[in-house]
């Protein structure tokens, strides 16, 4: 970001001539064709996507939302934040986020003891604030560019690079190791039903083009949780992760 900040103030000085809307405009073109190169074929899966979260996923998350009493769809969000803590210690540790390790060690043992098998989030209370990691990040923190973006059936935005991390996230994945099919897939199935009862709400803020929104909004998620949060503002204004 830096180095195009200088290149600006270069052009606008030394040509002493403005940057156009249409020069603006084509800068941006040329931005998301970098980042979204297999735009044709990601807006057909992503439409097939939207297409079967609005007649399946979306409507057995409302009626899942609807008739599950507060306290149980919380202790159900618990649990699963709780197992998810695991591939979190793990990629903490490829990170060498030690004490980021510890913190979601600490949550695990606290929240499975004393908070009933992970269903209350106990170790919140004690002053450990939850943070996600996955192998995605990880292979970013070891300097592993995101390649273009794609959008997965079913599974929906994802780059290249964390494409390729879902090999990773499987093996730490608890209920991938469930021997009992009836229960892995209840405990799945339920997962889903929870996560996208989460995101109801989030549907109304969805504005123009649905398929750019959640690129953007995808694209940006990531680098957020990569930089742990820490955005820089530099000199010029700029924002960065």
């Amino acid at each position: 970001m830096f180095n195009k900040a200088l290149i600006i103030c270069f052009v606008s000085v030394v040509f002493a001539m403005p940057l156009h809307a249409q020069d603006a405009a084509w800068d941006e073109a040329l931005l998301e064709n970098d980042v979204d190169p297999w735009e044709g074929f990601n807006r057909k899966v992503f439409a097939f996507n939207d297409w079967f979260d609005g007649y399946i996923f979306r409507p057995a998350a409302k009626v899942y939302d609807t008739f599950t009493p507060q306290f149980v769809k919380s202790g159900v969000g618990n649990f699963f934040n709780n197992i998810g803590e695991i591939p979190t210690i793990g990629n903490d540790l490829l990170q060498g986020k030690v004490a980021h390790a510890a913190s979601a060690t600490g949550r695990f043992f606290i929240n499975t003891t004393l908070g009933l098998a992970g269903t209350v989030d106990v170790a919140t209370e004690f002053g450990l604030e939850e943070h996600d990691e996955d192998f995605g990040q990880t292979l970013a923190v070891w300097g592993a560019p995101a390649g273009p973006y794609v959008v997965l059936p079913f599974l929906g935005p994802s780059t290249v690079r964390d494409t390729g991390a879902m090999v990773g996230d499987w093996g730490t994945d608890v209920m991938s190791h469930v021997d009992h099919i009836e229960t892995r897939n209840t405990l799945r199935t339920l997962e889903i039903l929870d996560l996208r009862a989460s995101f109801l709400t989030a549907d109304e803020l969805m504005m123009g083009d649905r398929y750019i929104f959640m690129r953007d909004a995808y694209l940006q998620s990531r680098d957020y949780d990569i930089a742990d949060g820490e955005v820089v503002v530099d000199e010029f204004g700029f924002d960065d992760f």
